[in-house]
């Protein structure tokens, strides 16, 4: 728990460092721009088509009557807006993530390198085709999970617990190759990730419900329509400067703990060694 806390704070320190703040720029750039674009132009017919093919379901039919039972029949017009939302933003945060993992993350251990780890020794043990292999399979079991859960997204408290748990394991599993790609040897990765997979897991939790909080403002978006492009190119930049950040932590733990992999390997060798000689 310490390890966890004291990296952190260093990679919250490190986040406000003015080469990291540009490098939220390029990645919220492209995601932001063909987002944004998306949702400008397919918002209205998308939500508007939805809403008649809902018409046609009983379920929905259900929901009006309950709706007006209990005097909320303003929430029918949101029906529509919501799926819409919990369908785009996995997209938008997968999106997100490849980017970061893609253009961010070899600047952030450069950057990390020469600032921190010096003394490091870089053992390339994964490659770029390793790491797009590693997020593009990621993000498809991610996206399977995610319209395996769609149905409980809006029962309460599905919808608060399910999109952090399934985020935190995408997290975990693209920043942890890409923060040792470099590094380590693919023996010392898998060393680490047996040896550190729950304070991983932890870490990537943690991170997903960080970016559950703008998820917050994709909600009350759809509730305002109008809003929901405006809003939309903010909450992108939100969610690039929570995968940096994401990035900045995993790479300090990560490296740390590869740090220390090595330093503790001579002592166990030697160890191994003394109970290989016999005695006398």
């Amino acid at each position: 728990m310490n390890e966890l806390l004291r990296t952190f704070g260093k990679a919250l320190v490190s986040l406000l460092h003015p080469r990291m703040l540009w490098l939220t720029a390029v990645p919220f750039l492209i995601s932001g721009l063909l987002w944004g674009v998306v949702l400008w132009f397919g918002w209205e017919p998308v939500t508007d088509a939805l809403r008649v093919w809902l018409e046609q379901w009983p379920l929905t039919h259900w929901l009006y009557h309950f709706f007006g039972y209990f005097g909320i029949d303003s929430l029918r017009m949101t029906l529509a807006p919501f799926i819409v939302v919990a369908l785009a933003v996995p997209l938008i945060v997968a999106s997100a993530l490849l980017l970061i993992a893609v253009l961010s993350m070899p600047a952030v251990l450069r950057h990390l390198s020469a600032r921190h780890y010096v003394t490091l020794e870089a053992r390339r043990g994964g490659s770029a085709l390793g790491s797009l292999a590693q997020s593009c399979g990621a993000t498809l079991i991610f996206l399977f999970m995610v319209v395996l859960t769609l149905p409980f997204w809006l029962v309460p408290p599905f919808f608060a617990l399910i999109p952090p748990l399934l985020w935190g394991w995408l997290t975990y599993r693209v920043m942890t190759y890409d923060a040792l790609a470099e590094h380590a040897t693919a023996d010392e990765r898998r060393s680490i990730l047996r040896e550190h997979r729950l304070p991983l897991l932890v870490m990537g939790v943690a991170t997903g419900l960080l970016g559950a909080l703008p998820t917050l403002l994709w909600v009350s978006s759809a509730v305002m329509i109008v809003l929901f492009p405006i809003v939309a190119v903010m909450v992108i930049w939100l969610y690039v400067l929570i995968f940096v950040f994401s990035a900045l932590w995993f790479a300090h733990y990560c490296l740390r703990a590869l740090a220390r992999l090595r330093a503790d390997a001579p002592a166990q060798r030697a160890s191994v060694a003394e109970r290989a000689v016999p005695g006398p």
